[in-house]
């Protein structure tokens, strides 16, 4: 790889809330990958779970005020700029285009995510536009048997060596630090009138407060 290309990686989700564990995996991902930058995609509609009870608006607010002090870190808003059902591989599409050809661009995921991917829209053409990353999860196996297994089999890259040869196509498992806070656990938090505050960056936590989200006085 020549030292003009640029790599990439993206985290997609609802980020409702996004939350420390979304911000320290992030810049340990970009570490770990000696990325350019790691791009939050805040999630406009998301296709296999409920609306978020929250604004794609307000959940992008609440990623760009996360990021906001971590120099390699950004957020893409391009899934809110397309009002339909927010598919990875229409993102990736986009995304590729906006990067051009030559830039490695990686979509990272958690392996729960990636072991139901064969229900995912034109699941198999994400790597015509990007490496994947599976984030293991403790307690979390990826599948041995069927489909994904034989396309994992095919595609798995041994290292992040290997991932920076080529632009797309492969994918990569990537141990990170377990960070034991989901949004579920947040959002009821909140809700009870617990503290989040060890939880969530300060900024987010203010425009929590500040806009009366998920039950907060």
């Amino acid at each position: 790889m020549t030292h003009q290309q640029t790599l990439i990686a993206f985290l997609g989700g609802t980020f409702n809330p996004v939350h420390n564990g979304h911000v320290l995996s992030a810049k340990e991902l970009q570490q770990v990958l000696s990325a350019e930058r790691v791009c939050l995609v805040p999630c406009h509609r998301p296709p296999h779970r409920d609306q978020p009870g929250v604004s794609s608006k307000q959940r992008l607010a609440m990623a760009e005020l996360a990021v906001a002090e971590h120099e390699h870190l950004c957020v893409d808003s391009c899934e809110l700029q397309r009002d339909q059902l927010s598919f990875t591989v229409d993102t990736l599409e986009h995304l590729r285009e906006e990067y051009g050809e030559d830039s490695v661009l990686c979509w990272a995921m958690g392996t729960d995510a990636f072991a139901s991917i064969s229900s995912w829209h034109r699941w198999q053409e994400i790597l015509a536009f990007a490496h994947i990353i599976v984030l293991a999860r403790p307690g979390e196996t990826l599948p041995l048997h069927g489909e994904v297994a034989h396309w994992l089999q095919r595609h798995q890259l041994p290292d992040v060596k290997a991932l920076r040869e080529k632009s797309r196509g492969g994918i990569l498992l990537q141990n990170l630090t377990p960070y034991p806070i989901s949004a579920t656990s947040v959002r009821r938090a909140i809700k009870e009138s617990h503290s989040v505050a060890h939880h969530l960056p300060a900024a987010v936590l203010n425009y929590i407060e500040q806009h009366k989200l998920y039950g907060s006085h």
